[in-house]
């Protein structure tokens, strides 16, 4: 989309199209000094007719609406004659005031009407119909819009976003701009998201000096808060001191003193971890050894097993019409034995089936057992699997906001527990530190807990090294199974996963099963060849269609990142039609078809099935979708996942990607019918074994490597872990 060069626009607001109360962002008509009439869209709160603006932007043209000016910056110019004032009083801006009580302010007051409002409210009062308690009210109604008003401008003027303004307003009401010029730092507060450079940069034009202890204090938990994003529940106390140094351009002394006080005041914790002095924000240090506690307490507690165990196996297997291998049949004696216990294993080594058998000896128990996993598609997965409904962790818990916080917070916990005699998690090498917190809290007293995943694929997106560190510890149950049975040795998927995590180069010249190898040196034709396997060849020849076909690529960069193959497979797949809408975002163009992935959790938004029988909010971080519908009117787009729809503003397509190819990490916990692997280019930190071996084991009947053997032998010989500062392990190994 062309932008010209940046204008100023002046003139009274005629009309108000659209405005999302939520985060400002409208759509208007200006009437400009000149007398043109022209559309005016960009994050304007809290606007009404009648209101004079000086807007700095520039013109586009619109796929629908033709030309329009985006604005970047504004400054608000009051009403000053009685009839903008009029226009503006009688917009319904102000709760309390319509047309007819405009008509009477203004007749009483003329042009100092706006004055009145602000400083002498109670005069009000005098006119008929207006009690001195509405008066009141009005004047309190008018000085909260213009506290936003005001606070909006103070901050586009130091180039920080307009949409700030809203969230800060929410949380200190009038004196948000005195708590803003008190400590500017709040804003790096994770609740607000806003960049902590250009917070920085706002602190300093405040006139705060380069050693400020706000300033440093805030670039410490900046730093232990920006670490939590590379998986570190803690930072050593001297890499943290460095990196904040370096960050600020100040000394070591000056920061060692801030950590001093934020330890002494608690918004930091310290602890001793393997020799290392440890800083923790409070809330992983509370989450790590919580659960270290709770786990620990719960694998120390005695089960009885029932009298007649041996019977009720044999029923178990009669149910399944299958017999047990030794390692299957132990893991299910074990999960009646413990109250927590660990079932790991590689692909075809038979953990659903084990699960099965767990679940159903549960049932002849007479145990309620719930079924639970990290993201949407492992829920799904294990619900297809056992037969069973499964729901995500974060549904299960449920959220609500939370008065006491002003946040989102899990309903379930120690107050209000799950209903629930046993608990079995899937996919547990995904589960960060601060979900396993959250599950455990809402665990029942009693409660039984089997923890089932595979240990070689890759950690947690999120903070911590759980599943590892419980596994490593060895002070918690666990039963590895390592046989792979007949059938899974049929599949060359399951034997070149298990090759690769032996360090082994798996089969590339066997080309009759479901793994296949097509060599491609050359970048550009390795991307024509993802392309037509998607479009044409795996949909003819194979019969699987394009919409049950993943493509992968280890990195987002380079020709074969994921990046550049969703530009290429979107004009494949979803092309450009008549009367099919698109929104350009960033580098993205959004279009009715396409399949997105949200990218955070998101605890707000509001869903309603797709079938009308229900509705919730929260929709979470790898959640897979289709957009259904663009609307420009209302700036929004429909997005449906599964047998959810929700609708997002325009504004929040910021949390979305498209998700014709996702990165390796992205696809944790899924498993697609058909999975095509670009295996050519990336960083020796994710051309690594571990991204292979979980990239090969995310297809289930059908898996293509599209790139060069140098690189996937690369790849099976790079063992490189990421080293992840966790306390969890050694917290368990210490506790008694």
């Amino acid at each position: 989309m062309y932008l010209e060069h940046e204008e100023i626009l002046r003139g009274t607001v005629s009309a108000i199209v659209f405005q999302n109360a939520e985060n400002g962002y409208t759509v208007l008509r200006l009437r400009c000094e000149d007398g043109e009439l022209v559309t005016v869209v960009g994050i304007i709160p809290m606007t009404v007719a009648g209101e004079r603006l000086l807007v700095t932007g520039r013109w586009n043209n619109h796929p629908s609406h033709g030309r329009q000016f985006e604005a970047e910056f504004l400054e608000r110019l009051m009403p000053e004659t009685e009839y903008e004032i009029l226009t503006y009083l009688s917009s319904r801006a102000l709760k309390g005031v319509g047309p007819r009580t405009a008509e009477r302010i203004v007749e009483a007051f003329g042009r100092k009407s706006l004055d009145v409002l602000e400083q002498e409210p109670e005069r009000l009062a005098e006119l008929p119909g207006i009690s001195q308690k509405k008066a009141l009210e009005i004047g309190e109604a008018f000085r909260q819009q213009i506290g936003i008003r005001r606070l909006m401008e103070f901050l586009t003027a130091h180039g920080l976003p307009a949409e700030l303004s809203m969230r800060l307003y929410r949380i200190y009401g009038p004196e948000a701009e005195n708590a803003l010029r008190e400590n500017p730092y709040l804003l790096a507060d994770p609740v607000f998201g806003a960049d902590f450079t250009a917070v920085d940069q706002f602190a300093l034009e405040l006139g705060l000096e380069g050693d400020d202890p706000r300033r440093v204090e805030s670039g410490v938990l900046f730093e232990l808060t920006h670490n939590l994003n590379n998986g570190h529940a803690f930072l050593p106390q001297d890499k943290l001191r460095t990196a904040t140094a370096q960050l600020l351009d100040l000394g070591g002394d000056e920061v060692g003193e801030a950590m001093d006080r934020l330890t002494e005041s608690g918004r930091m914790e310290t602890d001793t971890v393997a020799g290392l002095e440890a800083c923790y924000l409070p809330a992983l240090y509370e989450a790590e050894t919580y659960t270290a506690e709770r786990l620990l307490r719960m694998a120390a507690a005695e089960e009885t097993p029932p009298r007649n165990l041996d019977s009720l196996l044999r029923q178990v297997q009669e149910r399944q019409g299958i017999v047990y291998a030794d390692a299957q049949k132990n893991a299910i004696l074990q999960a009646v034995l413990h109250r927590v216990l660990i079932v790991t294993g590689g692909p075809g080594t038979g953990k659903t089936t084990t699960l099965g058998g767990i679940l159903q000896l549960f049932d002849l128990m007479g145990l309620k057992t719930q079924l639970a996993a990290p993201t949407g598609r492992a829920a799904k997965r294990l619900s297809e699997l056992t037969g069973r409904e499964a729901a995500t962790i974060h549904r299960m818990l449920e959220v609500q906001f939370s008065e006491e916080t002003g946040e989102m917070a899990f309903v379930h916990d120690e107050d209000e527990p799950l209903k629930v005699d046993a608990m079995i998690v899937d996919e547990v090498s995904m589960v960060d530190i601060l979900l396993m917190q959250s599950l455990l809290r809402a665990l029942p007293e009693g409660c039984r807990l089997i923890l089932v995943g595979d240990p070689d694929q890759l950690p947690s997106v999120g903070p911590g090294n759980l599943f590892s560190d419980l596994i490593r510890s060895g002070r918690i149950a666990a039963v590895r199974l390592t046989e792979i049975f007949r059938q899974a040795r049929e599949s060359l998927i399951v034997m070149n996963a298990h090759a690769v995590n032996r360090g082994e180069l798996p089969v590339l010249n066997v080309k009759n099963k479901d793994f296949f190898f097509l060599r491609r040196t050359d970048p550009a034709k390795a991307v024509e060849t993802i392309r037509d396997l998607c479009c044409r060849r795996l949909p003819e020849n194979m019969g699987i269609p394009a919409d049950e076909i993943q493509v992968l690529s280890p990195t987002r960069r380079y020709e074969t990142g994921t990046k550049q193959l969703n530009q290429v497979l979107q004009k494949a797949l979803n092309p450009p039609a008549i009367g099919k809408k698109e929104k350009g975002f960033g580098d993205f163009s959004f279009r009715e078809g396409d399949r997105v992935m949200q990218i955070r959790n998101n605890y707000d938004i509001i869903w309603k099935r797709v079938n009308g029988l229900g509705a919730g909010t929260g929709i979470f971080n790898g959640d897979i979708g289709r957009i259904t519908a663009l609307d420009f009117s209302q700036e929004t787009a429909t997005i449906v996942f599964d047998d959810r729809e929700a609708v997002y503003g325009f504004d929040m397509l910021s949390e979305l990607e498209p998700a014709y190819a996702m990165t390796v990490h992205k696809s944790q916990g899924s498993e697609y019918r058909a999975v095509v692997l670009a295996a050519l280019q990336g960083s020796p930190y994710l051309l690594t074994r571990s991204i292979l071996y979980t990239a090969i084991t995310r297809a289930r009947e059908l898996l293509v490597v599209v790139g060069d053997e140098n690189t996937l032998a690369y790849m099976t010989r790079n063992n490189r872990q990421s080293r992840r500062y966790s306390g969890l392990k050694l917290r368990l190994e210490q506790m008694p």
